[in-house]
């Protein structure tokens, strides 16, 4: 690692420890050159996967179009945002742990929707009826009967 003081490309490492909950490591250095010493932080790098779009197109993932859509699916329900961030979180990390540099957007649109049944089922159908697009009525009927068929699962605290 080069030193902040002098540049020189040459440092050694004195002491490291885990700190934030293991999440980075804390290394103190020393320059080989000048012998001052510093603090480095290392922290790993998980890269979110490109989104194939249906159309072919491919885009950078965006946090904010995800928690859009879970925001609008979610509007006027009784979840808080803490949950929401949750949420949020845990499909981020699901797209990270997949460790693909790529994914189809059909596929987090289904981990959103995963999530959402678990969360709340009122937004759980909001959603799946504008990403599934829904084309009338039945739909609407078929899915909720699906979901009426399954263990209840909702996380009401």
């Amino acid at each position: 690692m080069r030193c902040p003081f002098c540049s020189h490309d040459d440092t050694k490492v004195i002491d490291s420890r885990l700190v934030a909950e293991g999440g980075q490591v804390r290394r103190r250095r020393e320059c080989t050159s000048c012998s001052e010493r510093f603090t480095s932080y290392e922290t790993a790098e998980l890269l979110m996967p490109r989104i194939i779009k249906q159309n072919g197109n491919r885009e950078p993932f965006d946090e904010e179009k995800m928690r859009a859509g879970l925001l609008r699916a979610l509007e006027k329900r009784p979840v808080s945002i803490e949950k929401i961030e949750g949420v949020v979180s845990q499909i981020e990390h699901s797209l990270q742990a997949t460790g693909e540099r790529e994914i189809e957007s059909i596929r987090v649109g289904e981990l959103v929707m995963d999530q959402l049944k678990l969360l709340d089922q009122v937004a759980f159908v909001r959603f799946a009826s504008v990403y599934r697009d829904f084309k009338d009525l039945n739909e609407f009927r078929e899915e909720i009967d699906r979901l009426a068929e399954e263990p209840e699962t909702s996380s009401d605290d």
